[in-house]
């Protein structure tokens, strides 16, 4: 029997935990904290320039759908580019069901999400990923610095 089909939603208050499972697993840089995500996902849900799209599918889960990767985005104002372009600040599609085009889907719900909002461009950092990104279209066009902040 084959799975599902897989779909691309924007999140719901009810997704929480398992957003909050997958984005533990992104977390590198920081340690995951539930308590604050508890805090920031109702804030990102209620966010008009934030973007929170799910891949779920699969068997039913707690009365929803699996979760089986997540995009968080957003929209913001520039000068460079005229108005507003769509930043893509995490992605991750469960180990085992990378290589699917899960990543690919989400990538292109954002685009279409920034693209409805006048964005101009998409952009995102990445260093474990290049490859994917480049699959998809995207050119290095800078280098990302950060400051970690007390």
């Amino acid at each position: 029997m084959s799975e599902p089909p897989v779909q691309i939603r924007q999140a719901r208050t009810a997704d929480a935990g398992a957003v909050a499972l997958l984005a533990g697993d992104l977390a590198q840089s920081f340690a995951f904290a539930r308590e604050r995500f508890d805090l920031t996902y109702p804030q990102l849900l209620a966010d008009r320039d934030a973007c929170l799209l799910l891949a779920v599918g699969g068997e039913q889960c707690l009365g929803g759908e699996q979760c089986l990767g997540y995009l968080l985005g957003f929209r913001h104002l520039t000068f460079y580019a005229n108005g507003p372009v769509g930043w893509v600040e995490e992605v991750l599609v469960r180990s085992e069901r990378r290589g699917a085009g899960l990543g690919r889907a989400l990538m292109s719900a954002f685009e279409g999400w920034a693209a409805e909002r006048g964005c101009a461009l998409v952009a995102l950092a990445t260093r474990r990923a290049a490859p994917f990104y480049r699959a998809l279209g995207y050119e290095d066009s800078a280098t990302y610095f950060r400051k970690l902040l007390d």
